[in-house]
């Protein structure tokens, strides 16, 4: 696997809409309140969304298999009959279908980037990426902001580089945990580190806005690297220096702690470092923790099957 250098959580966009909640640096305690409350409520409602998810995919799976079994044989003497509308499709889901795990759970992350990205390119949503796109602590709207920023980038190689970086160790990830599994961890790191930035921000005295993916694709980084510590990676533009999974995470987070005490801006320092601490937490006791989904997946067995009769 390559690992590229360059992660940038980019806080140097210069507003012209805003409006910022508190007078000087000061950042409203209110405000650390509802981004303390808004991780916490989030995280829960994308693992519990992320178990209802297993189930539904689960029990799809097992209805599209059966059918399949017995109705296969029909549905293969009609394909003459089919349109070529019919064949443009079978043609996508087969391709589909070859992708990886890890493919599959990267395309929509990376196609809410693009999207993203090109509203950066409107200037009619300039505004509204401004106040519902970047993620700053002493702005009167605090709580969404820390997740949709987490798909918003404003520069090409801004988003180059932490796609490329993600779509390198996603597969790993995924397979380690399952899609749905790693779809809430990513979703819960993005806002997690978004929030370690605005605690950062807030402690230093320092608001200002932060976009981009990099903390929650940190968290998968330092995951893989936490699971397999012997994996040898390297640079992309020198593919021929190596380095062990476990001493490249090391030097990462050691380079963010340095940042976060020296004050360093050109990255968001304190949400890299957050999302890195979430990905080892997670490799160390995310099974264990996942495994307490089984009452609410039961539970909601309970309450479909009410439903059904």
């Amino acid at each position: 696997r390559h690992f590229h250098a360059h992660r940038p959580r980019s806080s140097n966009i210069k507003p012209n809409v805003g409006e910022p909640a508190a007078d000087g640096n000061s950042v409203p305690i209110n405000n650390v309140i509802k981004a303390v409350a808004f991780t916490g409520a989030f995280s829960i409602g994308c693992f519990a969304g992320a178990t209802i998810m297993e189930y539904e995919n689960t029990r799809s799976m097992i209805i599209s298999k059966a059918k399949q079994a017995r109705f296969g044989w029909f549905q293969n003497r009609s394909v003459v009959d089919r349109d070529s509308w019919w064949q443009l499709k079978q043609d996508v889901r087969r391709f589909w279908d070859s992708l990886s795990p890890g493919d599959k759970t990267f395309a929509p992350i990376l196609i809410c980037n693009l999207a993203a990205f090109g509203l950066w390119r409107v200037p009619a949503m300039r505004a509204t990426m401004l106040k519902y796109f970047t993620s700053n602590p002493a702005a009167r709207i605090v709580c969404w902001p820390m997740f949709l920023s987490t798909f918003s980038h404003y520069s090409v190689m801004h988003i180059f580089a932490n796609m490329y970086v993600l779509h390198s160790f996603s597969n790993a990830a995924v397979l380690s945990m399952g899609k749905e599994q790693f779809m809430a961890v990513y979703l819960s790191a993005g806002v997690f580190s978004s929030l370690m930035s605005v605690l950062y921000k807030a402690g230093t005295r320092q608001p200002g806005m932060s976009l981009g993916a990099s903390g929650a694709i940190m968290t998968v980084l330092a995951y893989v690297c936490a699971q397999y510590p012997e994996t040898q990676l390297s640079i992309l533009f020198l593919p021929t220096v190596t380095f062990s999974a476990g001493a490249a995470i090391k030097v990462i987070m050691g380079i963010d702690f340095a940042g976060c005490v020296m004050g360093w801006k050109f990255f968001d320092h304190a949400a890299h470092l957050g999302g890195a601490m979430f990905g080892i937490f997670w490799a160390h006791y995310g099974a264990q923790l996942w495994a307490k989904r089984i009452g609410l997946l039961n539970y909601y067995h309970e309450l479909r099957r009410t439903k059904q009769k």
